[in-house]
């Protein structure tokens, strides 16, 4: 199972004082040596994280499987379209919003949705919907034509409890089940962390989680090649809890 490593917070503390440190840049190189698969990023609207130069960098600088998170409007679909990353992520995007609240809503983005799906595959990008862990919203993207989803993991990653977070968990594993019939890959992402990824990386159909936010500031505490190395072997564990056929 890959492990995209999202590098938005590196930007925002940086942005937070202005200048050029941390570099997201840096961050990039430090997590793929230490064992991350891939690189996340989400370029907002409003670039509150990443911004123009450094999505230039990356594809420029970074030689690794890149994740374009973006909210399907024309000015990220073609710029998109022009970088050609290997994956990109279909996100919900509110200005007020601290992080993205939760899945797309597919039937709500009616025909330009399919047509940004269309646009962006077309150009050799495996096209990824973040979406609520819902069987139906697996149909609903495998209906417009995504390559991939990526399950919103935040209420069981938050759940307060092991009866909450256990149904959580069976609705995750029930739209991997959808995913896997459907034949799209399955990705997940959103609030997990050590604790959590185990039954995760344990769910058979799951290809790729996608962390951010824990992983880089657990890196305050521990170090960045730390942290990836530390959240690799809870995954490592999760996935020996795989069954056997998987």
């Amino acid at each position: 199972m890959r492990l995209s490593v999202n590098i938005d917070h590196v930007a925002t503390l940086r942005n937070a004082r202005g200048g050029s440190h941390p570099c997201p840049i840096a961050a990039a190189h430090a997590v793929l040596a230490a064992g991350a698969d891939g690189i996340t990023f989400h370029l907002r609207e409003d670039r509150r994280h990443i911004r123009d130069a450094d999505v230039a960098r990356l594809f420029a600088e970074v030689p690794a499987r890149l994740n374009f998170e973006m909210a399907a409007t024309p000015e990220m679909v073609a710029l998109c379209a022009g970088y050609r990353p290997a994956a990109c992520c279909l996100v919900p995007e509110k200005r007020a919003e601290l992080t993205t609240e939760g899945g797309l809503d597919i039937a709500a983005g009616g025909q330009p949705l399919r047509e940004a799906v269309a646009h962006l595959a077309g150009r050799g990008i495996e096209v990824s919907l973040f979406i609520e862990p819902d069987p139906e919203a697996v149909a609903r993207a495998h209906a417009i034509g995504a390559q991939a989803v990526e399950l919103h993991t935040g209420r069981y990653a938050e759940a307060a409890d092991d009866t909450t977070r256990g149904a959580e968990l069976a609705r995750i594993r029930a739209a991997t089940r959808a995913a896997t019939a459907a034949g799209l890959a399955c990705h997940a992402g959103h609030g997990l962390t050590y604790a959590t990824v185990g039954a995760i990386a344990a769910t058979p159909g799951i290809a790729e989680v996608s962390i951010g936010h824990f992983l880089i500031g657990a890196a305050l505490m521990e170090g960045l090649p730390a942290a990836v190395a530390h959240m690799r072997a809870a995954i490592a564990e999760g996935l020996r809890q795989r069954p056997a056929a998987e």
